[in-house]
């Protein structure tokens, strides 16, 4: 019997998920991690990317734009920036 490859995005989808709910900012593991739990399986290679440029950037920095205290670099404003921002709905406690 044959095993399958496991297709290349998979050890990708893997440490990107990892780096999500480990960031050091217990926030901003909160909000990457879910969102990455949410939509690993539908995110395109080129979301992954931009993900990844993402979550490069300071956790501090991020949760500014995030919560408005600061603006978004346009660099960062991308449709996975804005997916991040908007699968947060505010409407609970973002630990629910």
């Amino acid at each position: 019997m044959s095993q399958s490859v496991p297709h290349p995005l998979d050890t990708r989808r893997r440490k990107v998920q990892y780096r999500a709910w480990h960031r050091g900012m217990r926030e901003m593991d909160l909000i990457f991690g879910k969102f990455v739990d949410e939509n690993i399986t539908t995110l395109s290679e080129s979301d992954l990317d931009a993900l990844e440029v993402l979550m490069e950037e300071q956790d501090r920095d991020i949760f500014m734009w995030l919560t408005g205290e600061a603006s978004v670099p346009d660099h960062f404003d991308t449709s996975v920036y804005r997916a991040v921002k908007t699968f947060h709905t505010h409407l609970g406690p973002i630990n629910v």
